[in-house]
């Protein structure tokens, strides 16, 4: 049985954190690959995004000789609100019989419930779920009933992609927070200017 696990997110932009836990949950839950889903129209995002294009290319250069790393732009083919639910449905469907995991940060896994179709969802993943230091232990956090939590341990970080927007607006480095080649093609394309 294939165990693969979903990153989904408007990744905007990708950084290292994310990087840092892809790998942490493909070697603790001895997954077979990682699918990098870059979000059509996040429903819960009311921020304008850096185009889909230019968010699925600086995946593609982050993940970019990671042989368990697959970048599935799922979300960015089909039309309307992207859904992490329709997603699994129809991944699911296309590759019967794997074991899937859910990657979650912990301020995602706290709005869980909030997600369209979230009991459901819970039903057909398990969640992979990074803590962050000062944090309070994932097993502690209330979760949707029938949820699979799996901890996945994350090392400190401090970074995010808003704040990344907000350095790259005032023009300040972020080559230390970003893959090179993602740090270029921000500087390149004159992204979040």
């Amino acid at each position: 049985m294939r165990r693969i696990g979903l990153f989904g997110g408007s990744f905007d932009p990708v950084h290292n954190a994310h990087l840092a836990l892809a790998r942490s949950a493909l070697s603790e839950l001895a997954l077979d690959e990682v699918r990098w889903i870059p979000a059509g129209q996040p429903w819960q995002k009311t921020r304008r995004l850096a185009d889909s294009a230019d968010r699925a290319a600086m995946v593609a250069l982050a993940i970019e000789g990671e042989p368990h790393f697959v970048l599935d732009p799922i979300e960015l083919q089909r039309a309307g609100p992207s859904y992490t639910l329709d997603t699994v449905r129809e991944l699911q469907a296309s590759m019967p019989g794997a074991q899937w995991f859910l990657l979650l940060g912990q301020d995602q896994h706290a709005g869980l419930p909030t997600w369209h179709g979230a009991e459901e969802l819970v039903q057909l993943v398990t969640l992979a779920v990074a803590g962050r230091p000062g944090a309070p232990h994932v097993e502690s956090q209330p979760v949707l009933p029938g949820a699979t939590v799996c901890p996945v341990a994350l090392p400190p970080m401090d970074v995010s992609s808003t704040e990344l927007r907000a350095l790259c607006a005032a023009g300040q480095p972020i080559a230390h927070l970003v893959p090179g080649k993602v740090g270029s093609y921000i500087e390149e394309h004159r992204l979040y200017r």
